[in-house]
C-alpha cells in the first residue's frame, strides 16, 4: 500500500529522474545540427559508438521532445530539437512508394526498409506532437495522412512484402497493440474523428484473441482465426510486450470515465503476464517465455531487456492507482527498485538497455537501432504524469 506522502516523493523521483538524469544524458548533445535528426548510437559515458540513425528512433525522440515542450515546459530548445528531427524525417525517411526505411545513414541514405510500418506509427505520434508543439498545419495533416496509411496496413488494405510464406499463417498482438497507442496520442496531441472507434476494434482484436483466460495468457502471436499454434515460434511469449498492452487498455479506461470492462481487461492482462514474465529468483521481467514453459528458441530468451521493465512500472502504476489494489502496489515497488538498481547508471545517467539473468550488465551501450530515448523518458514522464493528476484529485476532493 502506498501512502499519499509516498506518492508525492514518487511524483518527485520520476520528474527529477527524467529532467536532471534521463533527458540530460541525450539532449543537446544529440543534436545533429550539420544534417539533421539526431545522433543517438551511444556507450555508457555518451559517447557516439555509430552516426547511423534508426527511423522508428528518429520518431520516437522527435515525439519525446515535443512532448516535453507541450506538457511540461515550452523550451526553445525542446522545440528546436523536435524541428530537426521532424525536417529529418520529412525530408530523408520516405521512399519513393510513400513506405518509410527503418535505416538510414548520417546525412539520410537509405540502408534498409523492414517489412512492418512501425516508423510510420512513431511518424504519426512525432509529427502529431510536432503540431501541436509548433502550430504547424503541414505537420499535423501529414500525421493523419500518416495514420490512415497505417490503417490501411493494419487492415491489410496495403499489402506489404510477406516475411514468411502462406503455409503456417498468423498474426502478431504488435499490430493492434502500437495502433492504440499511436491513435490515442494522435487523439491528446491534435485530434483525429477516426481515433475512438478504431481504438475500440483494436481493444477487441486483442481481447478476442490474444487474451486467453483458460490458460491465463496473452499471446504474441496466434493463428487468424486467433488459435494456439503449437510450434515453437507460436508458444513464444513476449510478456513486456503484454503488459505494455495493458496499460495502453488501463489507459483508455481512464480515458473513458475509468470504464470498468477496460480495467478488469488491462489488469487481467498485467496479471497474466506478470506472472509468467516475472523472474522470482532474480526479480525482473523476463524476455520471452513458452506457453507450455518448454525451451525457448531465441537465445536471449532470459536476460532482461530494459523496455519491458520500464512498460511494468507504468503498468503495475496506473494499475494501482485505477483500482487501489495493494497487489499493484507491491508489483510496482518490486519492479520499480528492480529498475532503477540494476539498469540505472548512477555515474553517466540513463540505463543500461541489457542484463544478463542474474542482473550483471551485458553490454554497455545506451543508444543503438534498438535503443534511445523513448521507453525510459516515456515511463518517467507518464509516471509523473498520472500521479501528479492523482494527487490533485485526492487535494481536490
Amino acid at each position: 500500500m502506498y501512502t499519499l506522502t509516498q506518492l508525492e516523493e514518487l511524483e518527485k523521483f520520476y520528474k527529477t529522474q527524467l529532467l536532471k538524469d534521463t533527458v540530460p544524458f541525450w539532449f543537446p548533445k544529440s543534436f545533429d545540427h550539420e544534417d539533421g535528426g539526431f545522433l543517438l548510437m551511444r556507450d555508457q559515458d555518451g559517447s557516439l559508438i555509430d552516426d547511423d540513425k534508426a527511423v522508428w528512433i528518429q520518431g520516437r525522440a522527435t515525439w519525446l521532445l515535443a512532448t516535453l515542450y507541450n506538457t511540461v515546459e515550452p523550451k526553445q530548445e525542446w522545440l528546436d530539437g523536435a524541428k530537426l528531427g521532424y525536417d529529418f524525417i520529412q525530408k530523408h525517411c520516405f521512399d519513393t512508394d510513400g513506405q518509410m526505411f527503418f535505416h538510414v545513414t548520417k546525412n539520410g541514405e537509405a540502408i534498409r526498409k523492414r517489412r512492418y510500418y512501425f516508423s510510420e506509427t512513431f511518424a504519426v505520434i512525432a509529427f502529431a506532437a510536432y503540431a501541436k508543439a509548433s502550430g504547424s498545419q503541414e505537420a499535423a495533416e501529414q500525421a493523419r495522412a500518416i495514420f490512415g496509411k497505417c490503417i490501411q496496413y493494419a487492415s491489410g488494405e496495403i499489402k506489404l512484402a510477406p516475411k514468411f510464406t502462406d503455409t503456417r499463417p498468423s498474426k502478431g498482438i504488435g499490430t493492434p497493440m502500437i495502433m492504440i497507442n499511436t491513435a490515442q496520442q494522435l487523439r491528446d496531441t491534435i485530434g483525429d474523428p477516426r481515433c475512438d472507434e478504431a481504438i475500440s476494434t483494436w481493444i477487441k482484436e486483442i481481447e478476442t484473441n490474444f487474451v486467453k483466460h483458460d490458460l491465463k495468457v496473452v499471446m504474441e502471436q496466434v493463428s487468424p482465426k486467433g488459435e494456439i499454434i503449437d510450434h515453437i515460434d507460436g508458444r513464444t511469449l513476449n510478456p513486456g510486450h503484454a503488459i505494455e498492452g495493458a496499460w495502453f487498455i488501463l489507459h483508455e479506461a481512464q480515458y473513458r470515465n475509468n470504464d470498468p470492462k477496460l480495467i478488469e481487461l488491462g489488469c487481467q492482462m498485467l496479471d497474466y503476464m506478470w506472472e509468467r514474465g516475472w523472474d522470482k529468483e532474480f526479480g525482473g521481467i523476463l524476455y520471452f517465455r513458452d506457453l507450455y514453459n518448454k525451451p525457448v528458441q531465441e537465445y536471449w530468451q532470459d536476460m532482461k531487456f530494459w523496455w519491458p521493465q520500464n512498460e511494468t512500472i507504468i503498468a503495475t502504476l496506473l494499475a494501482y492507482l485505477l483500482t487501489g489494489n495493494e497487489k499493484y502496489a507491491d508489483m510496482h515497488q518490486k519492479i520499480h527498485h528492480y529498475g532503477y538498481e540494476k539498469f540505472h547508471d548512477q555515474k553517466h545517467g540513463e540505463w543500461f538497455g541489457y542484463l544478463h539473468r542474474d542482473g550483471s550488465i551485458a553490454q554497455t551501450a545506451k543508444g543503438n537501432l534498438f535503443k534511445g530515448p523513448f521507453h525510459l523518458p516515456r515511463q518517467e514522464w507518464y509516471c509523473w504524469t498520472i500521479l501528479k493528476n492523482f494527487l490533485k484529485d485526492k487535494n481536490e476532493s
